[in-house]
């Protein structure tokens, strides 16, 4: 019966794990609102030497735009990968949708260092027979 104890605990330390690297992801990934604030302060003439009587060469409106889609999209795929690391914990501490947690491990492996250590033990553990039985009962 120690089988089951340490596979028990093996889940709830993955899914806090998972709980843990979903928050680092989601904060981490707002870093780059700065470039899309930067963007919109190109846009709008805000930006330092872009003033009325200012010598300095006017930047171009695509570069704003850059800056906005680029920060933009950058912020959005990092806000999913945090709920989708997120969604996988509470499918690990809830024993449900052991498919869609081996699918969200093989997405964080794209995250090094965290992110990959993270999906490798995840694999470890929800390949093992005795964990597939917990999800399926």
């Amino acid at each position: 019966m120690g089988g089951l104890n340490q596979d028990e605990e093996h889940l709830r330390l993955l899914a806090i794990f998972h709980y843990v690297l979903a928050g680092l992801e989601a904060l981490t990934g707002l870093i780059p609102i700065i470039h899309v604030g930067m963007g919109i302060a190109m846009l709008s003439g805000r930006w330092p030497g872009m003033g009325p009587g200012s010598a300095a060469t006017p930047v171009p409106d695509v570069m704003g735009w850059m800056f906005i889609g680029i920060g933009g999209a950058i912020i959005v795929f990092s806000e999913t990968l945090a709920l989708v690391t997120l969604l996988a914990g509470r499918s690990i501490a809830t024993r449900k949708r052991h498919t869609f947690c081996l699918i969200a491990a093989g997405i964080g492996c794209l995250n090094m260092p965290m992110g990959t250590l993270l999906g490798v033990f995840t694999f470890i553990v929800l390949l093992r027979p005795s964990v597939k039985t917990l999800f399926d009962a």
